[in-house]
């Protein structure tokens, strides 16, 4: 009985899910303080935000049901190991959950939530029945989530101190960026992979509207523009040399994928290359997690370091 449940949560995508929350907040407290950020609201941030996406996962599986009878049969709902009714219930929940999290953290993080609630609601509900720009809702949702991490550790606005606040610095500017962009990338992989059930739903994705190969091209442009992305982020926070190791060699690795999928533009590349893209992201802001908490460790124990900024 729980089994259904847990696949609804995209375990195949969770190093991404989870290893997103947890960079923006290391980042966030380096970057603000050079250090590391308080146990325990790391700890509620990182989960916060991973029942937050989460919940978009299962309210996408209860609208899409008739179209995921057609492209994935086996899931938990087209295969009635869950009923409709608990679906929706099941994403509430974590809604809730996600939006405690953030009502906890600071109120900007939590009108930041709403507002990214809001936006892929409106596209699991309708952007997705209604026209081929609906991937843009999503990767505007997706971009928002480090920014309300982001925020609860980095509070902006009303609550910065300061003679001259910054609403964002620049790390969280183009983190949001990189997020947003590489999620369009990301989604339509996806989406390209279940053209034959959006199809014969009527849902006027990117890929049913103009095509695979067209929308290939499209994803490779989205991934140039996220790798660029994650290494502005690396030089405006003054990272080392770990992340960018692990940003270059990532970003090389999706891009090549992506230049695969232009020569190969089936469906099934498509589903490949978006699990890879996930992998990249999990490998980036593991890179960026490993590179910021060695910097602190040499900063503390009194070692010279170096990092592209100069701090």
């Amino acid at each position: 009985m729980i089994r259904p449940y847990i696949e609804m949560l995209r375990p195949e995508i969770a190093d991404m899910d989870l290893a997103l929350p947890a960079a923006s907040a290391l980042l966030a407290t380096y970057y603000v303080t050079g250090g590391l950020p308080d146990v325990f609201l790391f700890v509620v941030a990182v989960a916060g935000a991973y029942f937050a996406i989460t919940s978009s996962y299962v309210l996408n599986d209860y609208c899409d049901v008739d179209i995921d009878s057609i492209n994935l049969p086996n899931r938990p709902l087209p295969s009635s190991r869950i009923s409709r009714k608990n679906a929706l219930s099941y994403a509430v929940l974590l809604a809730v959950i996600g939006g405690a999290a953030a009502f906890y953290l600071n109120p900007e993080s939590l009108l930041v939530f709403i507002i990214a609630a809001s936006v892929i609601t409106f596209y699991s509900i309708m952007a997705k029945r209604t026209t081929f720009l609906s991937f843009v809702p999503v990767g505007i949702s997706y971009g928002l989530v480090p920014i309300g991490v982001w925020l609860a550790f980095d509070p902006a606005g009303m609550l910065k101190t300061g003679v001259d606040p910054q609403i964002l610095p620049l790390p969280a500017i183009f983190l949001g960026i990189m997020m947003c962009v590489t999620d369009w990338g990301f989604t339509l992989s996806g989406v390209a992979r279940d053209v034959e059930g959006d199809s014969a739903k009527g849902a006027p994705t990117t890929p049913v509207t103009f095509g695979i190969p067209a929308t290939s091209k499209f994803i490779f442009v989205c991934w140039v523009i996220g790798v660029a992305a994650s290494l502005v982020i690396g030089y405006t926070a003054g990272l080392g040399p770990l992340y960018f190791a692990g940003a270059v060699a990532g970003g090389a690795w999706i891009l090549w994928q992506s230049l695969d999928f232009i020569r190969n533009p089936v469906s099934e590349r498509g589903g490949k290359l978006f699990l890879q893209g996930s992998r990249y992201r999990g490998v980036m802001f593991g890179s960026l997690i490993v590179d910021v908490l060695l910097l602190i460790l040499l900063k503390s124990a009194g070692y010279p370091f170096w990092n592209f900024a100069g701090l």
